[in-house]
C-alpha cells in the first residue's frame, strides 16, 4: 500500500486557508453579543437635538447637551448609551444623573421605572433619586454624575 505525501509548495495554500477561516472563527466568536451585555436593538435611542442652541429662539438645548430637558419625564428617567449616562427625574422635578454602567458586572442599565433603574442583564435595580441598590445582584451604588439643566438643556458639569 502506497501512502500519499505533500509537498511544501502543495500544503501552503491549504495552511493559509486554515489561518485565514480561524481568523474568521476568532472574529465571529469574538462578537461583544454575549449575556452581559445588553442588545442594542433594545437600546433607547440617543436623545434628539435641536440646531437651535436655546439661545435667541430658545427652543432646544445645544447640540453637546446629554438631552433636553423635557426629554425626562418626571417619575421617569432617560438612558443616553453614548454617554453612559441615565438621567432621572424624581416627582418634585430635581434631575439626578448617575453613571449608566451597573456595578454588578458592567452591562448599561436598560431604562428606568417605577422609581427605578433597572439593568436587564441580571435583573438589579437601583434606586431612581439616589442610585442606591434596591434589588440585587447589584450591591454598589451607581456612581452619581455632575449636570447643570440649563437652557431647554441637560449637561454634564
Amino acid at each position: 500500500m502506497r501512502t500519499a505525501t505533500l509537498s511544501r509548495r502543495a500544503t501552503l495554500p491549504l495552511v493559509a486557508v486554515a489561518i485565514g477561516a480561524s481568523g474568521y472563527l476568532v472574529a465571529a466568536c469574538g462578537s461583544s453579543d454575549d449575556d452581559d451585555t445588553p442588545d442594542s436593538s433594545t437600546a433607547p435611542p440617543a436623545p434628539a437635538t435641536s440646531a437651535d442652541p436655546g439661545g435667541a429662539g430658545g427652543t432646544g438645548p445645544a447640540e453637546d447637551s446629554l438631552a433636553s430637558d423635557s426629554e425626562v419625564p418626571a417619575g421617569g428617567g432617560l438612558v443616553v448609551p453614548d454617554k453612559k449616562v441615565v438621567l432621572t427625574r424624581d416627582d418634585s422635578g430635581t434631575v439626578h444623573a448617575f453613571s449608566a454602567v451597573c456595578t454588578h458586572q458592567g452591562c448599561l442599565v436598560s431604562g428606568v421605572a417605577d422609581g427605578t433603574i433597572n439593568c436587564a442583564c441580571h435583573g438589579s435595580k437601583f434606586n431612581a433619586s439616589t442610585g442606591a441598590p434596591v434589588a440585587g445582584p447589584a450591591t454598589s451604588p451607581l456612581a452619581p454624575v455632575a449636570v447643570t439643566v440649563q437652557d431647554g438643556g441637560i449637561f454634564l458639569s
